[in-house]
């Protein structure tokens, strides 16, 4: 897969992109862990997950921070990788304008990023959130939450408190108008260590529901 470099707030961001063979294919966006703690967007979440959005259909981009690889500038506690996460699927849309809607999918500091970049783009239809650190990280500018999605977490997460994400799901339950799929992957820890085969089978299962629901979705496999 070839390497693809766009320009971000800070110079250049490195990226990794596959374009769907289907016409008009939807976009999704990936965003890695935690750099401070090695996350980049060769995670083996990251990347499992770009590759079933792949699999799905979807256009798909998963690039690294700021700071990270290839990519310039320093590493900014997230208001820095917001941006970053904008000018990435700025990137996208301009290379596929007539794109129908946007997924948004993140794994741990990844999900934070993702949660906040639907807040301000209307066009992300969906959200997948893999570890969201509800416990580190202050998730109340979800309100309202505009997007239905999936939120799930290892039942033996030893980095996030199932505490603290079962309380941001209950806050987000009490909106009206969206559906959360909050759901748990058995003896998996936060990294999902021989447990990714769940995690992808629990991804894809969100997926086909939403679209069973009505929801924007992309089924169909392309190569």
């Amino acid at each position: 897969m070839p390497e693809i470099i766009f320009n971000g707030p800070e110079g250049r961001l490195e990226g990794r992109y596959h374009h769907s063979k289907t016409p008009n294919a939807p976009l999704a966006l990936i965003l890695h862990p935690n750099p401070e703690h090695g996350g980049t967007m060769n995670n083996k979440i990251s990347y499992l997950t770009f590759q079933a959005m792949k699999d799905r259909g979807f256009s798909v981009l998963r690039f690294n921070f700021r700071g990270v690889g290839k990519s310039q500038g320093i590493f900014d506690r997230g208001e820095g990788e917001l941006s970053d996460a904008a000018s990435a699927l700025d990137w996208m849309q301009d290379l596929n304008p007539n794109a129908p809607y946007v997924w948004v999918a993140g794994f741990n500091f990844g999900a934070w990023i993702g949660m906040q970049l639907l807040m301000r783009r209307p066009e992300i239809e969906g959200f997948i959130s893999i570890a969201p650190p509800a416990d580190i990280h202050d998730f109340s500018f979800l309100a309202p939450c505009p997007s239905s999605g999936l939120i799930v977490q290892g039942e033996c997460d030893d980095l996030v408190s199932a505490e603290a994400v079962g309380q941001l799901v209950e806050k987000l339950h009490l909106q009206k108008g969206i559906e959360i799929d909050h759901r748990r992957v058995s003896e998996a820890n936060h990294f999902f260590h021989d447990k990714t085969d769940e995690l992808m089978a629990h991804i894809h299962d969100h997926m086909n529901s939403a679209e069973n629901a009505g929801r924007k979705v992309e089924v169909s496999v392309a190569a």
